[in-house]
């Protein structure tokens, strides 16, 4: 039995936006950057090696298809992909696109400057852009 649930922070810092066949996609509530969460929907796993090998593979095609959909909708110079859990230990990856311009650039996300939450508007505009992406995807909506 899977008894899969969200670590209190990703769900205080971000908005459920859909379940692919491993893992939810959250969109983290910062409007400077598109940037998604992908959290493999596996109790008690803090670390990719704990993963099967099967859900290891899904996991990256997960990540990597929604990424490449990302930057050719959104449009973007760079795609982060990473999987850090310092501060939250349950197993997430960050698939961030970066633009050039973003206020970061080249410097890495984590750290800079304030959060800027989504309004109402951009919210749904995102959100609105990433669900047509997420029905695109080889591994769509479970």
């Amino acid at each position: 039995m899977n008894d899969f649930q969200l670590h209190p922070r990703l769900d205080a810092d971000t908005h459920h936006l859909s379940d692919l066949p491993l893992c939810r996609v959250c969109l983290m509530d910062d409007m400077r950057f598109p940037w998604l969460i992908l959290v493999p929907r596996r109790a008690d796993i803090s670390e990719v090696h704990e993963l099967s090998a099967d859900d290891q593979t899904q996991l990256w095609r997960e990540a990597t298809s929604f990424g490449h959909g990302m930057k050719d909708t959104l449009g973007g110079d760079k795609l982060n992909i990473a999987t850090l859990g310092n501060q939250v230990p349950q197993l997430h990856i960050h698939v961030i696109l970066r633009r050039r311009d973003d206020a970061a650039w080249p410097a890495p996300v984590w750290g800079f400057g304030e959060r800027q939450p989504y309004d109402a508007d951009g919210l749904a505009e995102m959100r609105d852009q990433l669900l047509m992406l997420v029905n695109t995807l080889p591994d769509g909506p479970k």
